[in-house]
């Protein structure tokens, strides 16, 4: 049977029918929907974990005990969990060990745009990259196949094109697998220094082997048209290439991007007369080839920065551009803003007020840097804002400790902001940290964290409560707001900021997206009292516009936060 999946959809089913038995992971977009949809799997076992490095852990810690097993994460969560990966490149693996890896070109929801085969690379791991779901479902099969076959955790490469379209999927029947009986191994599993010298002529013997079955694997595919143009390429690009190329030419499709091999390329391009080398992001094939001899064209003509597309490459290539319709007027953008009765609004209105220096954090709350607020001054990494606001009033002072605050999100204090808050206590600076318990992990599409109280499958867990891990990690002042009450919220901002002592306050309001929320009516405009004076629209709520000088609120998107009421000192905004 065959069925129209998502990339993400075809990793989980093809972790399903491998057998798989333990997957942990956090969330982060394009690779979220892996583990939810392997969670629908009763036969697997599925976790959110606190971070990209304990859901590693947790894996090779399975794989190990004999249980295939996977986590799945973003690219900038591989960052995170690059400690326990370069050592389980040393150590290897007892079962199949695959993660999941998925990169995002053009940044559509990222902070940078790195290229995680460098992270293969250098922890001497092996990779390898599909290019639509049915591969996806077939790669995540494979991986498993191979990580037990070299005795080395598998990354497979995704990316948001193949991560987030869809094509046909075979399905098929899971084949239960018996755990792998344990062994004790000091030599092969304790990382001492003693050991793992002795591990290192054996990871080198591995890439090697690796390589030479590159050479031969039906992971990489030779397809022979015509030879006046030859294309190296892997995953999404591709597809990009086949659109835009067709039978025009001839390809060598890298299904295995770490270690690559060299013959089948030299073999390859010696039948073309002239080869391109089509991927995104980084050189890395390109330069495989030309150290290795080839002669290719590469960089010279596609970008180190962005997507491909079909049109890139048959411009590049071919020649050929594309006829786009234009508009004669400007069409006005829609920036992304943060949704009507999002908590975080009235929140960010209130240090936007106060004109504080802002540390910021990764969340759907980073919307707090755009305009009207403008309320953040960085965004950095994952637990970044409280690490940076205490660098911050270290380098400039008391004056800086009473005019700067960081903000954080309840999901990202678990996984990072917890250590940055140690160092905020045991270094003492008067720095006030501003948790926003939203309930849930917003940015990624309602995950549950270990705030919570609910697991991955929604069963009830352990929550961990805010206010008594912040006092016994150092911090005496605790604080909770409601942020829809903005002025209690600003005068509790300016108590803790006054105070010489470092604190927290926790910004408390459930996402106004949560299902089990109940919203309040639409609030309304009583035009007799509006003078259009545009206070209103300071925060940025897209359910409020102006139309012939006076406020118009849209009672489809208005749940009644209050937030515009209590600006209103007219009160012309009313039940």
């Amino acid at each position: 049977m065959k069925k129209l999946m998502l990339g993400n959809e075809a990793f989980a089913r093809g972790l399903y029918e491998a057998g798989c038995k333990v997957v942990s992971s956090y969330p982060g977009t394009p690779s979220t929907e892996i583990t939810e949809a392997v969670a629908k799997y009763d036969e697997v076992y599925a976790e959110w974990a606190p971070n990209e490095k304990v859901a590693m852990e947790v894996a090779l810690g399975a794989s190990i005990g004999g249980a295939r097993s996977f986590c799945g994460m973003k690219h900038v969560g591989l960052n995170v969990a690059a400690d326990p990966l370069y050592t389980a490149g040393y150590t290897g693996v007892t079962a199949g060990m695959v993660i999941a890896v998925a990169d995002d070109p053009g940044m559509h929801s990222s902070q940078n745009e790195q290229d995680s085969r460098h992270h293969a690379i250098a922890s001497k791991t092996m990779m390898i990259e599909p290019s639509d779901s049915g591969e996806c479902k077939e790669f995540a099969k494979a991986a498993f196949e191979l990580s037990e076959k070299f005795d080395v955790p598998v990354i497979v490469r995704l990316s948001t094109r193949v991560s987030h379209s869809q094509s046909a999927v075979e399905l098929c029947e899971r084949e239960e697998r018996e755990n792998i009986p344990y062994e004790k191994n000091i030599q092969k599993y304790v990382m001492m220094p003693g050991n793992a010298i002795r591990r290192h002529p054996i990871v080198e013997a591995r890439m090697k082997a690796i390589a030479d079955y590159a050479e031969t694997s039906p992971l990489n595919k030779v397809e022979m048209n015509d030879t006046k143009i030859g294309v190296i390429t892997s995953g999404i690009s591709y597809q990009y290439a086949k659109e835009a190329l067709g039978d025009k030419a001839s390809y060598l499709k890298l299904g295995i991007v770490n270690p690559m091999p060299i013959q089948i390329i030299k073999d390859f391009a010696a039948k073309c007369e002239k080869v391109y080398v089509i991927e995104e992001l980084d050189d890395v094939i390109e330069t495989h080839c030309k150290k290795n001899g080839v002669n290719v064209i590469g960089k010279e003509l596609f970008s180190l920065m962005g997507e491909i597309s079909q049109t890139i490459v048959a411009e590049k290539i071919l020649g050929e551009k594309t006829e786009y319709i234009t508009f004669e007027d400007n069409v006005p953008v829609r920036p992304p803003v943060m949704c009507p009765g999002c908590p975080h609004r009235g929140l960010f209105y209130c240090l936007h007020k106060l004109g504080v220096m802002v540390s910021g954090d990764i969340g759907c709350y980073t919307l707090g840097a755009t305009a009207p607020l403008c309320a953040m001054d960085s965004t950095i990494c994952m637990g970044a804002s409280i690490s940076g606001l205490h660098g911050f009033n270290k380098a400039r002072g008391a004056e800086a400790e009473k005019k700067s605050v960081a903000v954080i999100g309840d999901s990202t204090f678990m996984h990072s902001g917890m250590t940055g808050l140690v160092n905020v206590a045991y270094n003492s600076t008067n720095s006030t940290v501003i948790i926003l318990d939203n309930s849930i992990t917003g940015m990624t599409g309602h995950q549950q964290n270990p705030t919570t109280g609910k697991n991955l499958k929604g069963d009830p867990a352990y929550a961990v409560d805010l206010e008594m891990l912040c006092h016994s990690l150092g911090i005496k002042s605790v604080r909770v707001v409601d942020p829809y009450h903005m002025a209690e919220t600003e005068a509790v901002i300016k108590e803790e900021l006054a105070k010489e002592e470092p604190s927290v306050i926790i910004s408390r309001r459930p996402c106004a997206l949560l299902k089990y929320v109940k919203h309040n009516p639409p609030l309304k405009v009583n035009k007799d009292k509006c003078v259009g004076c545009k206070q209103c629209l300071k925060i940025g709520c897209p359910a409020i516009s102006i139309h012939d000088g006076k406020c118009v609120i849209d009672h489809t998107q208005c749940v009644g936060c209050g937030i515009c009421k209590e600006m209103c000192k007219l009160g012309a905004i009313c039940d």
